[in-house]
């Protein structure tokens, strides 16, 4: 997995929606599910949301721990 991404995941903020300012790695899990149902957007953001759906389906929250608390 990218080091990049996994730091955009705790430092980037969801820019729409009714989870906009909250950072792409705490926004609800029921979100991104309906996200995934519905496509992820292109680009960036796309890859931030899908690879937080992947990391919440894995249960691997803990590679973010480190990174949030910087």
């Amino acid at each position: 997995m990218d080091r990049e991404i996994l730091l955009d995941l705790v430092s980037k903020r969801m820019p729409y929606g009714k989870y906009k300012g909250k950072h792409i790695c705490d926004i609800p899990e029921h979100y991104l599910i309906w996200m995934q149902r519905q496509g992820f957007p292109e680009g960036k953001l796309g890859v931030w949301l899908s690879t937080m759906y992947e990391i919440r389906l894995n249960g691997l929250e803990d590679l973010l721990r480190p990174l949030k608390s910087r």
